[in-house]
């Protein structure tokens, strides 16, 4: 899972330090493009989206040596220990990286104060990042001058109404599939229905194992921002999305976070009610995601907001012959969100910085990561995502896409498999790129090979991964091959049009009213989500809602709405243009 830590807007002294160094930052956009001396190089990463620091080994770092004679050097905030100290100070130096991955709301200060280079001496024959020139053109209109100062991730070259995902939706209620036949596959019409089946699995989970260290639901904080993440995942459920700050929509329906009613309230109330029924593990307020994964890997937590989560901890080769493992239960009343595919990216992008050298093959770089080529082998990942280097671990067999036997070991059994010694040694998995960053949307079509790049869609692949389980499911699913299968065919999924939109920056007064409020909704939502009674629960939101009001809520929020109908209708206009384009 990318553990990518929320960007929160530079405070006035940052940006003064920013606007300090603008005046020698070498950000002009030159005439000539600088040769390249064609020696090999160090090139300092900075990468938000980054979980590993330092030089990586490995596979992906030989291929990229190899090929571009580059040595990639990490700089990770997520490992120098999150925030943004890291950002501001590297900021401050004048010089944030030479390949910088960042969140799209910073493009204008690093412009502006010359951190970033113009890639428009170098583009001649870069096929591939001018095939998105959405994705670049955006990245221009927010630096706000000529040039091409980088390009957005997770580009698509599909309707911004095509679902982004490949079998799994983004986020939706997963549950252990065998207890939940353990039990009799009792109908889940409702959330409170499914407090009521966890409890059921629970008792029966703790009677199998003999063990009552088992919980249906555990909870971590690792990804709080403004909200509780984990209650936040209940918006899903119901076609509901985080749109902007404060502000929930689904479609142009617009709610406020803190309204009693309100998506976000309900999905504390879930978590409430189960915890109140003893469902919730008691840890779940000290834990970090890396403690809670390892529950999961044991059998210790029942249900789970996403795929990556209960599927990937849980759902071994062994578990899923045996029968054993997470699927999508089936809540009749929901109605999942799914984010559509973005034909201009999302709100990442990544860029080179002002004082690297040789950019010409950094941009070179960056356009094979484009490539159909660096779509599978740099977005290559243990399990899922795209499928890794031709040859080795896929082929092409009667016109389509099949795993080599080394592939079905690196995806398929863990990834513990050993390279063969001209691809650099070690395991597949330790070797996996470090960037941690998804160019092309792993489920567009790979023109190379006529279908997607995420190789867990593939004919082949699907016939390798039927299971016990699998099948089980599909049996009690209307014959479903996978969770999107069973949403689409049902019309339980809102795809909200992929659309790559920055917010413009809060005034230093809402930035700090943001914060403010931001802690008091975040801590109090945990005090809520543990709340021993409903008059507790309702005590603290009442309480909430008035210490919130107070600090100046109202006045964010009426920000927030603004931008989330900003981006609305810029969904509507790039829905029309696709189609007009079309």
């Amino acid at each position: 899972m990318n553990k990518k830590r929320v960007l929160y807007t530079l405070v006035a002294a940052s940006a003064l330090l920013l606007a300090a160094c603008s005046s020698n930052s070498g950000s002009k956009t030159t005439s000539k493009a600088e040769k390249d001396d064609g020696k090999m190089m160090t090139v300092t990463v900075y990468d938000d989206l980054a979980n590993y620091q330092g030089t990586p080994k490995g596979w992906f770092e030989k291929y990229v040596e190899k090929n571009f004679k580059i040595k990639l050097n990490m700089v990770a905030p997520n490992v120098a220990g999150g925030g943004n100290t890291l950002y501001d100070t590297r900021t401050a130096a004048g010089n944030l990286g030479d390949i910088i991955i960042t969140g799209t709301n910073h493009v204008a200060k690093l412009a502006k104060a010359g951190l970033l280079t113009d890639m428009t001496p170098y583009m001649s024959g870069k096929t591939y990042l001018k095939k998105y020139k959405g994705a670049t053109d955006s990245i221009t209109k927010l630096a706000n001058k000529k040039g091409i100062w980088g390009i957005n991730s997770s580009v698509s070259s599909n309707s911004p109404t095509t679902p982004s995902e490949g079998l799994e939706p983004t986020t939706a209620p997963y549950i252990r599939w065998d207890l939940y036949k353990e039990i009799g596959y009792p109908k889940i019409k409702n959330t409170d229905d499914l407090i009521n089946v966890l409890k059921k699995m629970q008792a029966q989970a703790r009677k199998d194992e003999g063990k009552t260290d088992i919980y249906a639901i555990s909870l971590f904080k690792d990804w709080d921002s403004t909200i509780m993440q984990n209650a936040g995942q209940n918006l899903a459920f119901y076609g509901y999305e985080v749109n902007q700050g404060f502000v929930l929509s689904k479609g142009n329906k617009y709610q406020s976070v803190i309204d009693s009613n309100s998506q976000y309230v309900k999905g504390l109330r879930f978590l409430n009610k189960a915890k109140q029924a003893g469902l919730v593990d008691p840890e779940s307020t000290t834990q970090n995601w890396d403690t809670l994964y390892s529950k999961y890997q044991n059998g210790k937590v029942l249900f789970s907001y996403w795929a990556f989560q209960g599927q990937g901890a849980y759902n071994t080769a062994a578990h899923t012959a045996a029968g054993k493992g997470f699927e999508l239960a089936p809540l009749e009343n929901a109605k999942i969100y799914s984010v559509g595919s973005m034909p201009d990216g999302n709100s990442t992008f990544i860029g080179i910085g002002s004082k690297a050298k040789n950019k010409a093959r950094l941009v070179k770089f960056i356009n094979w990561l484009y490539s159909p080529e660096g779509v599978q082998v740099q977005q290559a990942q243990s399990t899922g995502y795209s499928a890794g280097i031709k040859g080795l671990t896929w082929k092409m067999q009667n016109g389509k896409p099949v795993l080599t036997a080394f592939g079905k070991k690196a995806f398929l059994e863990g990834g513990t498999v050993k390279m063969p010694a001209e691809y650099g040694g070690g395991t597949w998995k330790d070797g996996i790129s470090t960037l941690n960053f998804v160019a092309v949307n792993q489920y567009d079509k790979d023109p190379s090979t006529g279908y997607k790049y995420g190789y867990v869609t593939w004919p082949s692949v699907l016939k390798l991964n039927a299971t016990k389980l699998s099948k089980d499911w599909s049996e009690h699913m209307g014959g479903a091959t996978s969770s999107m299968d069973y949403l689409t065919k049902n019309n339980k999924l809102l795809v909200g049009a992929g659309v790559s939109y920055t917010a413009p920056e809060d005034s230093s007064q809402i930035s700090t009213m943001r914060g403010t409020i931001g802690t008091q909704v975040k801590n109090t939502s945990w005090k809520l989500a543990m709340a021993k009674s409903d008059s507790e629960f309702n005590s603290l939101l009442a309480g909430m809602q008035k210490t919130v009001k107070g600090l100046g809520y109202d006045q964010v929020y009426k920000v927030d709405l603004k931008n989330s109908k900003a981006k609305n209708a810029l969904r509507a206009k790039l829905i029309k243009q696709y189609k007009e384009e079309k």
